[in-house]
């Protein structure tokens, strides 16, 4: 008999909630098995509880499954190879060199894992393509936000993503945050009907990653606490 939240003790709560957070990873392989409108709406609402600033709830979100996504995906990639969209600013120029070394570092690990040579545009751009079906996975998710809104409430919509990803992996379903689709909103919003006041803000691909798949085995480095973090004011620990 699975425990209750009251028989769980701190510790095996904080040890289960770190698993399933560090176990997170962006999957860019799926099998073909399906996922249930059930399964599907109860990682929603899991992710609903969210924090948002005076409790607006900014975020909408688009799932697409079955023909509906394969119909958004034919849109997209023909949009893709005829350059209709604007080519996609995720960084600033210059990007500060600290921010472009882990860039760098990225890609080497990316396109090696798929046996791509960095220089090999044409097969760089097979795999851009890749975005357009949310790499295969079953259900695909478009986050769109009210384009009227303040950056603050574009960080409620990332904890809104982070929750649906974590709530998914303690499922035993994987994910992958795409900000490939932002530079395709007008086919995007065309194809899903969106109001005029949503901007897309990225994708969400969902569902099993291929265990065969060496891009899901990828790892990323991470930086230590102490790189990104400074902690103040904490008693200094004795001397041995």
């Amino acid at each position: 008999m699975t425990p209750t939240s009251n028989e769980w003790s701190q510790d095996a709560i904080a040890q289960c909630v770190a698993s399933v957070v560090s176990s997170r990873r962006s999957v860019r392989a799926f099998t073909p098995e399906s996922l249930g409108r059930h399964t599907v709406e109860a990682i929603l609402a899991d992710a609903a509880s969210a924090p948002s600033g005076a409790n607006i709830q900014p975020w909408r979100v688009y799932v697409v499954t079955g023909h509906v996504k394969d119909e958004l995906t034919r849109t997209l990639v023909a949009a893709y190879r005829d350059g209709i969209a604007p080519a996609p600013a995720h960084f600033p120029e210059p990007l500060p060199s600290t921010f472009r070394t882990r860039l760098m570092d990225f890609g080497a690990r990316y396109y090696a894992s798929l046996g791509i040579d960095r220089n090999d545009t044409p097969a760089r751009m097979r795999q851009t393509e890749q975005n357009f079906s949310f790499f295969g996975a079953p259900v695909g998710l478009i986050l769109s936000i009210d384009r009227r809104l303040m950056p603050h409430s574009w960080i409620d919509l990332g904890l809104f993503a982070q929750n649906l990803m974590i709530a998914a992996k303690a499922r035993g379903i994987d994910t992958c945050p795409q900000v490939a689709f932002a530079p395709f909103h007008e086919q995007i919003a065309s194809h899903l009907h969106m109001p005029a006041d949503e901007v897309t803000a990225f994708g969400i691909a969902m569902g099993y990653a291929d265990p065969q798949a060496k891009v899901n085995q990828l790892e990323m480095p991470r930086e230590r606490v102490q790189s990104f973090a400074r902690l103040m004011g904490f008693p200094t620990a004795p001397s041995a």
